[in-house]
């Protein structure tokens, strides 16, 4: 059994660690295909596709609901049940985050004003389908768009297997356009085909999805720029070993830039831990990966729990997993993360596979800032004001007018008497 690299680190390297996937040549050649697709439309997607992707003359590329749902019927009992249940929870959560967003109706001076939350109009959710195709992905999207309210759902998703397709059918999406890269998302951006453009983008992808989200930004909205996954194990000496070990391995196997860490008070944890590494990379498949992974994430230990708790909040991780004592009392003093695993039963990867929050998840310290994927993502709260008497805010409002030299805005309120 050979040893695992799995450094210490200090929490200075593992901050100042590159975790942006955009560079500049990325970003480039990301926006020019989003141009192409933008003046070339179908024409100029499929030969993105075709140069990038293998795509062919003829091959299929737009799958309306009624072949997504013949390939829903095509699946194995099991793995359909499994999927739907999956997609059950999803929605179940998804739906009490937006019962728990109301509207509001509140008194000002000479009327009300308030705000009606409405959900946009379409929805594009793109599913990753490199080294391994992601259904869990594409139900996170299209089910919480659903569950929003979204009245039109479109998947984009690279050389769909029959998997794919039935879980867009699950999901209640519309139709999926059979496209990957930076030509799926400007196909989503600006239509393609008879599929309309969308009003909003989100999903995970690799680093040309991710680039070509950030050149449609501002004419679409989109979730977020997500880049490699990341878990941070937060131990105390109460951890188990093997779970620890278990949990950064299923982050490892993700990508090479995967960042698995562990934040801890117990220098006894971290041998133990790396033993159980050792021996659970033995027989792991992804082991090649996952080991890449580990020589670039690494150990921080810490002196006491608020040190610890301070260094999980400098790293703003994607997943904390809380291996405690006592997690709830600890997760109520933690600011910066994307989701909280709480005790070692609550594993991430039941997170992964629909437990019911969504793991489309802000990485590279995006916590610090923004959340993850929910039904708020395809919501706007759109504010209205009624006045029945503008005399309450006529003279204030004049006045402050003409403090800025806006003297058409002082006589527009003037003029309401």
């Amino acid at each position: 059994m050979s040893e695992v690299d799995f450094p210490a680190r200090t929490l200075d390297e593992l901050v100042a660690r590159p975790r942006a996937v955009l560079d500049a040549d990325t970003l480039a050649r990301a926006a020019r295909i989003v141009a192409d697709v933008e003046q070339g439309g179908e024409e100029e997607a499929l030969r993105h596709a075709a140069r990038l992707d293998g795509f062919q003359p003829g091959d299929r590329w737009l799958f309306d609901r009624a072949a997504l749902d013949a390939a829903r019927d095509r699946l194995p009992v099991g793995m359909r049940g499994d999927l739907e249940a999956m997609a059950d929870r999803i929605r179940q959560f998804a739906l009490a985050q937006r019962a728990a967003l109301t509207d509001v109706d509140v008194e000002v001076p000479g009327g009300r004003a308030g705000h009606t939350v409405l959900p946009v109009a379409r929805a594009g959710c793109y599913a990753p389908a490199g080294r391994f195709p992601l259904p869990s992905s594409l139900l996170m999207g299209a089910v919480t768009a659903r569950a929003a309210g979204v009245g039109e759902v479109w998947v984009a998703s690279p050389r769909p297997s029959d998997t794919m397709l039935a879980a867009a059918a699950i999901a209640g999406a519309d139709g999926l356009i059979g496209l990957g890269g930076a030509q799926a998302i400007a196909a989503l951006a600006f239509g393609i085909g008879t599929v309309a453009a969308v009003d909003v983008i989100v999903g995970p992808g690799n680093r040309w999805v991710t680039a070509a989200k950030q050149a449609v930004s501002g004419r679409v909205g989109i979730d977020m720029l997500a880049g490699p996954s990341e878990l941070v194990v937060l131990a105390d000496d109460s951890a188990d070993p093997a779970i620890v070990a278990a949990d950064l391995l299923g982050q490892a196997e993700h990508d090479v830039d995967a960042l698995p860490v562990l934040v801890t008070t117990s220098a006894d944890l971290v041998e133990s831990v790396r033993r159980e590494l050792a021996e659970q990379l033995a027989v792991l498949p992804t082991a090649q990966t996952a080991r890449a992974a580990l020589a670039a994430g690494g150990v921080v230990v810490c002196r006491s729990l608020d040190e610890a708790i301070s260094a999980v909040d400098r790293l703003a991780p994607e997943h904390l997993q809380l291996a405690l004592r006592d997690p709830g009392a600890v997760a109520t003093r933690i600011g910066n993360a994307g989701a909280l695993f709480l005790g070692e039963r609550s594993a991430e990867v039941f997170g992964d596979y629909g437990a019911g929050p969504n793991h489309v998840l802000p990485t590279g310290g995006g916590a610090r800032f923004t959340a993850g994927l929910s039904v708020f993502t395809f919501l706007r709260a759109r504010t209205w004001l009624r006045l029945d008497d503008a005399e309450p805010l006529g003279l204030q409002t004049a006045r402050l007018a003409r403090v800025e030299g806006l003297e058409a805005h002082a006589r527009a309120a003037e003029a309401r008497g």
